[in-house]
């Protein structure tokens, strides 16, 4: 058998030991564990006149799966998700577990009124609403004459 003929045999017959080692070779192949990227959801922040506006992409979660916390001037959202899946048939049963979690911090500007700080989420999305002091508000922008 040439070469080429038991190339293409082998690539269309998968290996004994295929099945056997797919446990651990889940773990390092390109889709696997230990190759998988950081997936942190996408923030946009957008600045208006009275507010700054937070809105993170977070689809599959709950309202009660996020955790909003402001510690000084830092600005912390997280999330932890668990499931766990279980699956029986006749002989056997599957368990699947699954955990997934996140954590974005920003630095807040000293305008920020944070006692007014409010949160929603809805369509995917966490919305966080972070109001301008009122002083904040009241200065206007005015533009310097260079001498």
């Amino acid at each position: 058998m040439s070469n080429k003929a038991l190339t293409r045999f082998t690539e269309r017959m998968p290996s004994v030991f295929d099945d056997f080692f797919k446990p651990w070779n889940e773990w390092f192949d390109n889709e696997g564990l230990l190759n998988r990227t950081l997936k942190v959801p996408a923030v946009n922040i957008t600045e208006h006149k009275d507010e700054y506006k937070v809105s993170l992409a977070a689809p599959g979660l709950k309202k009660e799966d996020f955790k909003i916390d402001v510690d000084g001037n830092m600005l912390t959202i997280s999330s932890e998700k668990e499931e766990n899946k279980e699956e029986k048939e006749k002989t056997f049963t599957r368990k699947e577990y699954n955990y997934s979690s996140f954590r974005r911090s920003f630095t807040l500007p000293e305008e920020i009124n944070k006692e007014k700080i409010d949160a929603k989420y809805e369509d995917g999305v966490l919305k966080i609403s972070l109001p301008r002091k009122e002083e904040a508000k009241k200065i206007t922008a005015k533009q310097i004459a260079v001498k």
